[in-house]
């Protein structure tokens, strides 16, 4: 008879280096079949390093791995998911120009007299995409033309496809909400009950707290301790990770509204169907909210603003001028200032092939020399300095950042665009996926640049964010804002209530900008 408790995988004393620095130490671990097993540790814990000998990405420098009670050694992949382990990455394994369907049977296709079966391809994926929630998405879609977070439903429902007996979710739910999230957490129930072992992990820890039935505490590349879920408070396990008490997580607000001079001022912005007649001011120094459900028209008004859409209407003015933004170039030009911290920072955000010190020079090249002469000396201490003050955690700037983990890689796109020293600052979602520790120091760095006088319009999926970072909250809804929030109204209350167009009791009415449109 087998023994319930008994891990389905166990790694034994297993190390992993770069060049010197240690990712892995004599680490432990195993995980039972039937259960949700999240792995937590702030970035560069290790973590996903574990996760990359799980999966036969790397191969570890000592130590052994067992599947089922017999030693295991991939050397690729293809041999993991042979023996039944599938991974789910962060940083999506999708081919952008194929469809849907194509990147879901990509290693196992349906034949029909030795052809690829399109229509059975079709079918297989239609099932697997209604069991992630979502039914109405076309197999036959480029998965280049979807929002990342769809993006992130077909990596799950192609990990599915695969039967896993060990599924491992490396922050491969962080660009979901809403129904979305509890969807794919059902998912991950089903597939736990049906005897696997699924190893989660996350930044979020009311999701770790929903959704797990034991964790593992990793630091500076070490097992501190694993425990069952629900043992251990938020902040015991928060401790465990960074090894220190958590205090002030958000950087004081100034202790009374200030006149900001404005920096950017937007009047009846619209585009397409996704952004209505919007308008709004942000003040130099000043810190603005984007709030609302996901969706919204968020990330299209960063990308408008930033000069990336075509055919928007309406006006920006910059120091009180209008101006016409017609690209990038445009925007981050020394008269306007502006720079846009994306989405997604492996695709969007880096060039991963290049070092350290490339990345964060790509975008202020030009400020650094005259024609095709580049001064290299001063480019170079300019680099330093910002690797400095972020804190990014590399022993050389010349490694490629690829190597780097997501937190430190995070902070390689902020250096890259505060090089070009901003005068407007857009981030979209910039520390999903981050851990809290680094959070913290986003935090900290936000508040300190808008006390030197930069405007920042900050878009989250994190409600404590909005609350805690920004001066006012603009709630978005069918593209056009909602709600105005500033000061004690910036609550979670009010911003759910704005983002459903609800009123609630006992909140003061929606104080809608001028122009909004806002339909039930």
């Amino acid at each position: 008879m087998t023994d319930a408790t008994a891990p389905l995988l166990e790694l034994r004393d297993v190390s992993k280096s770069y060049g010197g620095v240690h990712a892995l130490r004599n680490v432990d671990f195993a995980g039972r079949a039937g259960s949700i097993h999240a792995v937590l540790g702030e970035n560069g814990a290790g973590k996903s390093t574990l996760m990359k000998i799980v999966s036969g990405v790397i191969r570890p420098d000592t130590g052994e791995m067992r599947l089922d009670g017999r030693p295991v050694a991939f050397a690729s992949p293809r041999e993991a998911v042979a023996a039944g382990v599938v991974c789910v990455f962060q940083e999506l394994s999708l081919v952008p120009d194929l469809s849907v369907a194509d990147n879901i049977c990509i290693t196992d296709p349906p034949r029909r007299f030795g052809l690829i079966d399109r229509r059975a391809q079709r079918r297989v994926a239609a099932a697997l995409l209604d069991r992630v929630g979502c039914p109405g998405l076309d197999p036959r879609t480029r998965v280049k033309d979807l929002p990342l977070a769809q993006r992130q439903l077909v990596e799950i429902a192609k990990a599915l496809g695969r039967n896993p007996r060990v599924l491992v979710v490396d922050e491969g739910a962080s660009a979901l909400s809403g129904a979305e999230l509890a969807r794919v957490f059902a998912v991950l129930r089903e597939v736990r009950d049906g005897g696997a072992l699924v190893i989660y992990i996350s930044h979020r820890m009311n999701e770790i707290r929903e959704l797990a039935d034991r964790c593992s505490v990793f630091r500076n590349g070490r097992h501190v301790e694993t425990f069952d879920a629900h043992t251990r408070g938020h902040d015991d396990i928060i401790r465990m990770m960074i090894g220190r008490e958590m205090t002030g997580v958000f950087p004081a607000k100034p202790a009374a509204p200030r006149d900001y001079p404005p920096a950017i001022r937007v009047d009846h912005l619209s585009w397409d169907d996704r952004l209505r007649d919007i308008g709004f001011t942000i003040g130099k120094g000043e810190i603005v909210g984007l709030g609302g459900l996901d969706g919204q028209g968020q990330r299209e008004l960063l990308l408008a603003l930033f000069g990336v859409l075509r055919g928007v209407e309406g006006t920006v003015a910059i120091d009180g001028r209008p101006r016409r933004i017609d690209g990038p170039a445009a925007a981050k030009a020394p008269d306007i200032a502006m720079a846009l911290i994306p989405e997604d920072r492996k695709t969007e955000g880096l060039v991963l092939a290049m070092s350290v010190a490339d990345n964060i020079a790509l975008s202020s090249l030009g400020g650094h020399g005259g024609g095709i002469l580049i001064d290299r000396a001063r480019l170079e201490s300019d680099v330093e300095s910002m690797v400095r003050s972020l804190q990014i955690k590399v022993g050389d700037v010349n490694r490629a950042v690829a190597t780097l983990s997501g937190g430190n890689q995070q902070k390689v796109v902020l250096a890259k665009w505060l090089m070009t020293k901003p005068r407007i600052l857009l981030l979209n979602d910039p520390t999903r996926g981050i851990d809290v520790g680094t959070k913290q120091e986003i935090y900290a760095l936000l508040r300190r640049l808008a006390d030197e006088g930069v405007a920042i319009l900050l878009f989250s999926t994190d409600l404590a964010e909005l609350i805690g970072c920004c001066d006012r909250v603009l709630v978005l809804y069918r593209g056009g804002i909602a709600r105005e929030l500033a000061g004690d109204d910036i609550t979670e209350m009010n911003i759910l209530g704005s983002a459903f167009d609800v009123a609630l009791t006992g909140s003061p009415g929606p104080a809608r900008a001028a122009g909004a449109e806002v339909r039930p």
